[in-house]
């Protein structure tokens, strides 16, 4: 069963279209994406599964392979190597493009490999044992872009980032990588049968997330919609998860809904050779709706900053809206919105946290149901209670704020 959900990501000014044909996923809309331009280098299109594959080795460093509307079962794994290549869905509609590892004798889907530069868009990646879109970091892919693109049914991660081998650290990271405009939706909960790997002796069938990257620097994950990222007991991963030095990443205007676990800098594993897992990331404007395991987790970090989120789960029983856990220093926890219990905080640092509403802000909210938070009415607790970060100069909508900001990732249109 496909999920049924109306999802109103952003309203007024930025316009909204969409993501899919209603018959596919009906009322699933994220932003509307703006187009990309035409390719300016060599074009090979495709229409079967054997010239997809023909055209990933022929591709010259520059080109575009078009990818003409259809369902390609893949038979195995498909992998990118030539620099500043775009692999598109032709239409422009990720619905009508679908790569489907189904029948693939491979975990995993799609990979980048040894090169800078590739765009990947409007495509559908679906029904993926292991990792949907591997950026194979640990063999030197960089500067990525993941654009307008849907992740159905992937039971490990929709997009991978691995950990650069510890001799190539001092030289290489995956910069500057750009994931935006995408839809992450499993239908259900993760089962057994998903995973061979996943079992009761490893992860109890909850090895299951988004976006996990490991040694990422510059990133950004902005205006993507994730729905239904659970696993079997409801202990699945973040659904954008950064670790292991990740530096200098900006996570801003993503809707997370009914996920297990929403963003996650950091967590509790922290291996030998690893002192702080998020250093300088910016978490701002997101909406993160009945996400129970964590709704945003600060985990071995350095002067990151969580600024003006809202965040709902009224009856969370873990009481993780936000969780600072282990060591923090630097962090700052200011102008959000927590509907639902306080934060909380299980770190020894000295951490600042200042201008954080608490409280059942159901009421408030234009439709909690669909992970709409936007305020239809405030309170003086929430309007004009902030004080202006520099960092956060706009809301969700992408609306100016004032001297003395709404708490919050919507900013009330009076």
């Amino acid at each position: 069963m496909f999920v049924c959900l109306w999802i109103a990501v952003c309203s007024g000014p930025v316009p909204l279209a969409v993501a899919t044909d209603a018959d596919a996923f009906p009322g699933i809309r994220v932003p509307q994406a703006p187009p990309l331009p035409d390719p300016k280098g060599p074009v090979i299109r495709v229409s079967t599964v054997e010239q997809l594959f023909r055209a990933a080795e022929q591709v010259q460093p520059g080109g575009t392979i078009l990818v003409a509307d259809g369902h390609y079962r893949m038979p195995r794994y498909l992998e990118l190597r030539t620099d500043g290549v775009t692999l598109r869905g032709e239409s422009g509609r990720p619905e009508r493009v679908i790569l489907d590892a189904v029948d693939s004798r491979h975990g995993e889907l799609l990979g980048i490999t040894a090169c800078a530069g590739v765009t990947v868009a409007h495509l559908t990646l679906q029904n993926v044992r292991f990792n949907a879109l591997k950026i194979n970091s640990n063999l030197r892919a960089t500067e990525v872009t993941v654009y307008h693109c849907i992740f159905r049914n992937i039971w490990q991660r929709a997009i991978k980032g691995p950990a650069v081998p510890a001799d190539q650290r001092g030289e290489f990271r995956p910069s500057d990588c750009r994931i935006q405009y995408c839809l992450f939706v499993n239908d259900r909960a993760k089962r057994y049968e998903d995973d061979p790997t996943d079992t009761p002796d490893t992860f109890r069938g909850n090895y299951v997330g988004g976006i996990d990257a490991m040694f990422a620097r510059r990133w950004t994950i902005s205006d993507n919609v994730f729905v239904g990222i659970r696993g079997r007991t409801g202990e699945g991963r973040g659904a954008i998860f950064l670790w292991h030095d990740t530096q200098d990443c900006i996570i801003e205007r993503n809707l997370i809904l009914d996920c297990d676990s929403g963003i996650c800098l950091g967590n509790s594993h922290r291996p030998a050779d690893i002192d702080i897992h998020c250093r300088r990331c910016l978490v701002r404007n997101n909406f993160v709706v009945r996400c129970h395991e964590n709704g945003i987790l600060a985990d071995y970090t350095e002067d990151c900053r969580i600024l003006h989120n809202s965040i709902h789960d009224p009856d969370s029983r873990l009481k993780r809206l936000i969780r600072l856990v282990h060591d923090n220093p630097g962090l700052i926890v200011a102008n959000n919105l927590l509907s639902g219990p306080p934060p909380r905080i299980e770190t020894s640092d000295a951490v600042t946290l200042r201008d954080n509403a608490v409280g059942d802000f159901t009421e408030l909210f234009r439709d909690v149901a669909t992970g709409d938070l936007r305020l239809v009415r405030t309170t003086p607790e929430i309007a004009a209670a902030g004080r202006r970060w520099p960092e956060v100069p706009e809301d969700i909508d992408r609306q100016p704020r004032g001297r003395q900001p709404d708490l919050g990732a919507h900013e009330f249109q009076r």
